[in-house]
């Protein structure tokens, strides 16, 4: 998440002092644009691997500060979670055998970080979206301590004034708030940077985002959040809710969300694109600058920029530009932000290959993109590709077409063609975009994950599916083969049994009734549906009390027609209840003491499932097998 010495903005002083630099470097890069002073006889690539780091129960680890410690490799950084670490990888000049050696130092990284976690019994998960992540990895225990972080997380909260709250829509629905960012460690990317000639850039640019919502339908592996099958790559909903400062009012107001995909085509320069983001996104941290950005230029010095990269930062592109210097000399790129991590190595280097070699080889007659495509198709496409990955039909050129067929028919000629021209050894991308059409016709990281999660889900409570679908994708990744040759599950893997918490088998597919709901109509219910304990809630929603099969059977047996009586009638109205982070066995002795069948879960006021005698001989005969 880049730089730490940081304020957040709501100290004035420091906060006007950092827009003056913010100013001056709009001015310097024009500058600096005019007298032609970036690079631009050169290209490099360059890539940040994000990765999860799982206990040996295959759940999020807490401990990336100690692994951090023990690899001792600048390499390494932290991010958002303590469940989480990012490896920044040295830029290389685009030809011959870049994408190789891409692909050794990310194996040599991971190998480093896979060592330093042997002790700790840390294993290294390359995935979008971490299938066991569950709400209370979310809390602020597990976010790193950063100054940065924090900072982030306190104006966010602040400007948005209410709690984040997520809605995404799928096979299955998520809805629910959250105090803090910390959604927004979920995601787990492989961030891919191209270096792009400057008075090229906005034609390259156009065309990055022409091209995103067919290379992100072949890409995508984050089906799952919270065991809910949700979006093809969840990822795009999950990260722009939860950064979004926005919240709903009456006026109809249309405030671009700093997560974004844009809603036109860019124009001018890339100083440009940098303008309308300061203009549209508030700046929310600063930091302290001691050099002037026009005065270093003055003295013959290139410029960092830092205050146009800070801001840059905190605005989410899916496609975002970037100004660097390395070796001295300025530069600028095109930040591809919208690919998951993993699920091999392999898979994500034909990726890389993919889209470098379709933003190279470019044909001549989409230079002026906004000619050839209306940008809401091109919008639409990305999100249409999010939801339904490979099975998307997306508009291209004014034709209908799928992911498939576009792929392979037309752009793995141009990845091929802007490969060759860049002089990639001829090797290389016959095998990395072979894995590339390979997946095209054959299936997606987020298919085979979906159906694989489903067999599990046949014979698994949900918390034991993700962990046992997890682990099979580690035993995957060990053999580093990509993704269209992985099998599907013939028979369930064994997992070590580790459920301790109430959380980890409580039910949270809850049927419930309102306190004013007719008794007959909901003991009925209960007898159609075989359900022995309902949760009873008030008008608000919060949990006021309790039907047990001991309610139904008394008021079946003393109903009389014209039967008025509510369910708080005749409800248990002291209710025991349990938290989800209280273990199973404090659960089992609550409901012996009290001679109870069930515990309605509840977390700050919230409903969150019930765990009942059922669910416990359950767990012990799974454990005893």
């Amino acid at each position: 998440m880049g730089e730490h010495n940081v304020h957040s903005s709501i100290d004035q002083k420091n906060k006007a002092g950092f827009i003056k630099h913010l100013l001056d470097d709009i001015k310097a890069l024009e500058i600096m644009l005019e007298q032609n002073l970036i690079e631009d006889d050169i290209v490099r690539i360059g890539a940040e691997q994000e990765f999860c780091l799982v206990d040996r129960n295959w759940r999020p680890a807490n401990n990336a500060m100690e692994m951090l410690k023990t690899i001792n490799d600048s390499h390494f950084t932290t991010e958002l979670a303590k469940f989480n670490l990012e490896i920044n990888l040295d830029p290389l000049e685009l030809k011959k055998d870049c994408f190789s050696q891409v692909e050794s130092e990310i194996n040599r990284l991971l190998n480093k970080a896979k060592e330093a976690g042997i002790d700790s019994e840390t294993k290294i998960l390359l995935t979008g979206i971490l299938p066991t992540i569950s709400k209370r990895h979310l809390e602020l225990e597990y976010m790193t301590p950063n100054p940065r972080y924090s900072a982030l997380n306190a104006i966010l909260r602040l400007q948005r004034g209410t709690d984040f709250e997520l809605h995404i829509r799928g096979v299955d629905e998520l809805s629910i708030h959250h105090d803090s960012v910390l959604f927004e460690a979920c995601n787990t990317s492989f961030q891919m940077h191209l270096q792009v000639p400057p008075q090229d850039f906005i034609s390259s640019y156009n065309w990055a985002q022409a091209i995103s919502g067919p290379i992100l339908g072949i890409c995508t592996n984050s089906p799952l959040l919270f065991g809910r099958e949700l979006w093809s790559e969840t990822r795009i909903a999950l990260f722009r809710q939860s950064l979004d400062i926005r919240s709903a009012s009456h006026a109809l107001k249309d405030r671009r969300a700093r997560v974004s995909f844009s809603d036109h085509w860019a124009y001018g320069s890339v100083a440009q694109i940098f303008k309308n983001d300061i203009a549209e996104h508030k700046v929310v941290i600063s930091r302290d600058i001691a050099a002037n950005s026009l005065s270093e230029l003055k003295k013959g010095n290139i410029p960092k920029l830092q205050a146009l990269n800070l801001h840059n930062g905190t605005v989410y592109r899916w496609n975002r530009p970037c100004y660097g210097v390395g070796g001295g000399k300025p530069h600028v790129r095109i930040e591809n932000r919208y690919i998951p991590s993993g699920p091999t190595v392999l898979d994500e280097i034909a990726n890389f290959a993919f889209w470098a070699g379709v933003m190279i080889g470019r044909p001549t007659k989409f230079d002026n993109m906004p000619a050839c495509m209306d940008f809401r198709d091109v919008k639409a496409n990305f999100i249409k590709a999010a939801r339904m990955g490979k099975d998307t039909i997306l508009q291209w050129m004014g034709n209908s077409i799928s992911v498939q067929d576009l792929i392979i028919k037309e752009l793995l000629p141009i990845a091929h063609s802007g490969l060759e021209k860049a002089n990639v050894d001829k090797e290389d991308r016959e095998r990395l975009l072979s894995v590339i059409e390979s997946r095209a016709k054959g299936i997606t990281p987020s298919v085979w994950n979906i159906k694989n999660y489903r067999l599990l889900r046949k014979n698994m409570k949900i918390d034991s599916a993700l962990r046992a679908l997890t682990k099979t994708m580690y035993d995957n990744q060990q053999h580093g083969s990509p993704i269209h040759e992985w099998p599907m599950l013939e028979k369930l893997p064994k997992t070590s049994e580790d459920a301790t918490l109430v959380g980890h088998i409580m039910s949270t597919q809850l049927f419930t009734v309102g306190e004013h709901d007719l008794a007959t109509l909901a003991t009925n219910i209960m007898k159609w549906k075989n359900i022995h304990h309902v949760p009873v809630e008030s008008m608000v929603g919060t949990l006021c009390g309790l039907l047990t099969w001991t309610h139904a059977t008394k008021i079946q047996n003393l109903k009389t027609n014209g039967d008025e009586r509510t369910v708080s009638d005749i409800m248990e109205k002291e209710v025991i209840t349990i938290s989800p982070k209280s273990s199973i066995k404090e659960a089992i002795r609550i409901m012996k003491k009290n001679e109870i069948g069930c515990l309605p879960v509840v977390q700050k006021e919230d409903l969150v499932g019930i765990i009942t005698i059922k669910d416990v001989i359950e767990f012990d005969n799974g454990k005893n097998s």
